[in-house]
């Protein structure tokens, strides 16, 4: 490229938004960085500063064409809210995603170094995020996914029935069934899982008691010792190794313990919440012959709540996992509409077989 030409429009267009961007950037960096401390915090003013010098060369860049502050993308502006407001998982995943789709790689008109440093960023950002989501409770994933099963086997269930030509009362009769057996079953299910591994871990825990008898088993304790002495060491040295593996030993049977205790108590509520998880989405689809709709009116008004409930819940299993949201959310509606239509399908089926 000819650099003494001056720009194009289009070419001081784009630069003026990638200085916007640059700007917005660098802001929700040092937003995040405000509410962490230590590492993270350094790490974040790193990046803001980064972006900062981005902004710079795009300003210069554009010299007298610099006009006016420019607002930053919709994605950069979404972003920035929820930097403000939310929880840094929910940011660093879409940054993230923004860091990776960086516009740089494929422009002349940026410089090689902007364009690996914006790589880079999406590296460090990615690392920061998979702290964020190791420290997201477990709960909340599976609420969410928990939700998203309520929401499709009971609308499947309510337009499936609905399909066969039955009143709105046995739809609604149907639907109230399916969410209560639906949220059992997974209570149900929750309650055994976690008791199973509670009483895998006590069957083999040692007891107690086990670590006090260590001492006293003197040919134990010195055919360990001897297999350090075939290896080399003196008798001093191997003895010293023999009662450090013991240690080791009494440790690791201590933590399992402490994995068991708090595993002990966790059953009940596990099973709680897989059932209210469940019910809450299984709820949705029930809610407008809940209200009196009529059989017409009530599955569109289902499908039309549970397909906003399922493109929220797409997009928010999107963001946590650092993947485009909108792919994510359309995933999820389709694979829950797909469902819906094939139970319908058989639901009327049915219908015409019985009737």
């Amino acid at each position: 490229m000819n650099t003494s030409s001056p720009p194009t429009r289009k070419q001081i267009q784009r630069w003026r938004q990638y200085l916007a961007d640059e700007r917005a950037e660098a802001a929700v960096y040092r937003e995040l960085a405000r509410k962490k401390t230590g590492e993270e915090r350094d790490i974040l003013l790193k990046l803001a500063e980064a972006e900062s010098r981005h902004e710079e060369y795009w300003r210069k860049k554009l010299g007298d064409e610099v006009g006016m502050p420019q607002r930053p993308g919709l994605r950069t502006r979404f972003t920035g809210w929820l930097a403000q407001r939310f929880g840094s998982v929910f940011v660093l995943a879409m940054m993230q995603s923004a860091e990776v789709r960086n516009p740089y790689n494929s422009d002349e008109d940026a410089p090689d170094q902007i364009a690996a440093d914006e790589r880079v960023h999406s590296e460090v950002v990615k690392g920061l995020a998979a702290r964020s989501r190791e420290r997201m409770s477990g709960d909340f994933r599976a609420a969410v996914f928990g939700a998203n099963d309520g929401l499709v086997s009971n609308l499947a269930l309510v337009i499936g029935v609905m399909g066969s030509g039955v009143s709105s009362s046995i739809i609604l009769l149907t639907g109230i069934s399916g969410l209560l057996s639906g949220a059992l079953s997974m209570a149900a299910g929750e309650y055994i899982s976690v008791k199973s591994q509670s009483e895998l871990l006590e069957a083999s825990t040692p007891q107690d008691d086990t670590a006090t008898l260590l001492p006293d088993l003197d040919v134990n304790a010195n055919e360990l010792a001897l297999v350090f002495r075939a290896r080399g060491y003196d008798e001093e040295e191997a003895e010293r190794r023999a009662r450090e593996a013991f240690a080791h030993m009494n440790s690791h049977n201590s933590e399992a313990i402490e994995e068991q205790e708090s595993t002990k108590d966790g059953a009940w509520s596990a099973a709680l919440s897989s059932f209210l998880c469940f019910g809450t989405g299984a709820l949705i689809p029930v809610l407008p012959f809940l209200f009196g709709a009529s059989t017409m009116l009530g599955g569109i008004l289902a499908i039309a709540m549970v397909s906003v409930a399922l493109l929220c819940t797409g997009a928010l299993t999107g963001i946590l996992s650092g993947k485009p949201p909108l792919a994510r959310a359309l995933r999820q509606w389709l694979v829950g509409m797909g469902a819906t239509a094939v139970t319908y399908l058989l639901g009327s089926l049915f219908g015409q077989v019985v009737g």
